[in-house]
């Protein structure tokens, strides 16, 4: 935008107060733009990816994996953390890889999605990846997937019942819809 230095928000002090194997949690002191201070806790990411794979009769991989926090399984696409110095290609294809046993001939980058805007730095690079060659998963230690390939329709449906609530598979289905009626 023109100007934004009325909205602009500048770090005063900051402090580490938690440092996992992946997450960190920084509290800071901010100066608001009324010369106010507040602070500002939020978690520090690597950043990920999220592969829409596409196969070749239309429908899509999709996965189904349980997550901790929310104690239920999910539907979603492939996605995962960048390590350190990866570019987001070079973690796409290693994610659609690992997770599901497939590669891809194309991949097409979307943009990037930031999922949680008030309160962490994660960002995750799309990709739609086509020409999919079926293979073998390698799963990491402790990781459990299933594949399942669907349709845009039953993803869609599935959104619109509640059984889809992903933020990036929602996003990630809103960006294919786009790119299929340009």
């Amino acid at each position: 935008m023109a100007n934004d230095q009325h909205l602009i928000e500048t770090r005063v002090e900051s402090e580490r107060v938690f440092d996992g194997a992946l997450l960190h949690i920084n509290r800071d002191t901010v100066r608001l733009p009324d010369g106010g201070l507040a602070t500002r806790e939020y978690v520090l990411h690597p950043g990920a990816v999220m592969v829409i794979p596409v196969l070749d009769d239309g429908r899509l991989l999709m996965e189904r994996q349980f997550r901790y926090p929310l104690d239920r399984v999910f539907i979603e696409f492939p996605a995962g953390k960048l390590d350190p110095d990866e570019t987001p290609l070079a973690c796409g294809q290693r994610e659609l890889l690992e997770e599901t046993g497939y590669t891809a001939r194309d991949w097409d980058y979307l943009g990037v999605l930031h999922p949680i805007i008030s309160y962490t730095t994660e960002e995750i690079h799309l990709f739609i990846a086509r020409g999919l060659t079926a293979g073998e998963a390698r799963l990491d230690e402790g990781e459990f997937v299933e594949t399942v390939a669907m349709g845009m329709d039953e993803l869609v449906d599935g959104v619109r019942s509640g059984r889809i609530t992903d933020a990036k598979t929602v996003s990630g289905l809103f960006w294919l819809q786009h790119r299929a009626t340009r």
